[in-house]
């Protein structure tokens, strides 16, 4: 990584559906749950979340993607947007995120869904190690608990990854936002 950007190596690079599964296990996420899947690609991260009896809000750019996921998950309760990572509007009401974001858009991302006016509540995003190292050791501590999770090796994507990647975990700290998320 070069000034702390993503090597232009990192292309689309999308989970296996076994790791999607495991990644979302991995999240714990409920029935009901409000999901983000922000750079949904084919869709493995959304169709584990389904499994898992979320809705799912996939968001994916490109226009190709964008029509298989809604052929894909016509029947599912997802919802499929197409929209850039970097400049997406996110839920007025609490939601999660489960995702393998576009790498080139991580900072802007991460940014975006740790603004003081977010509703995230949680979010388990699939980064580049030095990012969540970057991120680990940034000022969120406050309002956010942010762990690493699972690592993700190279043969977990396909194409192979250039580099293993690892699961950013964070939790909003705040009680206000907990006692909404249950109402």
């Amino acid at each position: 990584m070069a000034g702390g950007e993503p090597s232009p190596r990192w292309g689309f690079h999308r989970l296996t559906d076994r790791w999607a599964d495991r990644l979302v296990a991995a999240a714990g996420v409920r029935p009901g749950e409000l999901v983000v899947d922000i750079g949904a690609g084919h869709g493995a991260v959304a169709a584990a979340l389904v499994a898992a009896g979320a809705r799912v809000i996939a968001v994916e750019l490109h226009p190709s993607r964008v029509r298989m996921l809604r052929e894909r998950f016509a029947d599912d309760p997802v919802r499929v947007v197409r929209a850039d990572a970097a400049d997406l509007r996110l839920p007025q009401r609490p939601f999660r995120v489960v995702a393998n974001p576009p790498y080139g858009a991580t900072m802007a991302v991460v940014r975006r869904l740790l603004a003081p006016q977010s509703t995230l509540y949680a979010a388990d995003l699939v980064l580049p190690r030095g990012y969540v190292r970057r991120i680990q050791d940034g000022s969120l501590a406050r309002r956010w608990a942010v762990t690493r999770g699972l690592t993700m090796p190279r043969g977990a994507f396909r194409p192979a990854a250039p580099r293993d990647a690892v699961v950013l975990v964070v939790r909003r700290t705040s009680t206000r936002m907990a006692r909404r998320r249950r109402q």
